[in-house]
C-alpha cells in the first residue's frame, strides 16, 4: 500500500493566482488549467478576452502532462522527440480521442518526486505558455516549502 499527495482546489488556485499574475505581467490572455494525477481538472480560468478554444486546449495539455508524466513539448523537441516522424511515439496527439497534446504548454505538477497532476496553458505563445506555467509551479513550490515537500519548478519534465 502507498501513501499518496493529491493536489486540492486550494493548491490548485494558488497555481492559477501565480499564472495569471505573470500573464498580465507579460500581457499575455492565457487559460489556465490545473489537472489532478489522473488528468482532470481541478480548477481553470480564462481571463477576459482569451480565446474560446483555450479551455479545451489547457485542459489537454493538463490531462497529457498528468497522464504522461512529462511536459508535453518534449514530445515534438527535435531531433529525438517521440512524437516526431519516424520516432516511435508519430501519431501519439491521435490518442485519447486527439486529447493527447504533444505542443508547447503542458507540465506536470511534481511534489516529493511523485506525479500528482499537471498544468496546461493555453493563449501565448510557447514562451509566454512557458513561463505562466513556471510561474504557478514555483508558486506551489513557495506554498509547500514550509511543510516540507519539494516542487519540480522547470519545463523539461520527464518522470
Amino acid at each position: 500500500m502507498k501513501t499518496a499527495l493529491k493536489l486540492e482546489l486550494a493548491e490548485a488556485r494558488h497555481m492559477i493566482a501565480a499564472a495569471l499574475d505573470k500573464a498580465r505581467e507579460i500581457g499575455v490572455l492565457e487559460t489556465i488549467c490545473i489537472a489532478d494525477d489522473g488528468g482532470y481538472p481541478i480548477a481553470m480560468d480564462r481571463m477576459d478576452g482569451a480565446r474560446i478554444t483555450g479551455p479545451q486546449i489547457a485542459w489537454n495539455k493538463a490531462f497529457t502532462a498528468a497522464g504522461h508524466k512529462r511536459s508535453t513539448h518534449l514530445f515534438t523537441t527535435p531531433p529525438n522527440g517521440p512524437a516526431l516522424p519516424g520516432n516511435e511515439a508519430f501519431g501519439i496527439q491521435l490518442s485519447f480521442e486527439g486529447r493527447f497534446a504533444a505542443f508547447v504548454g503542458g507540465f506536470p505538477i511534481v511534489v516529493d518526486g511523485a506525479v500528482i497532476g499537471g498544468i496546461g496553458l493555453s493563449g501565448g505563445n510557447g514562451e509566454q505558455d512557458t513561463k505562466c506555467g513556471l510561474a504557478a509551479l514555483a508558486a506551489l513550490a513557495a506554498l509547500l516549502a514550509p511543510l516540507g515537500h519539494t516542487v519540480l519548478a522547470e519545463a523539461d519534465i520527464k518522470k
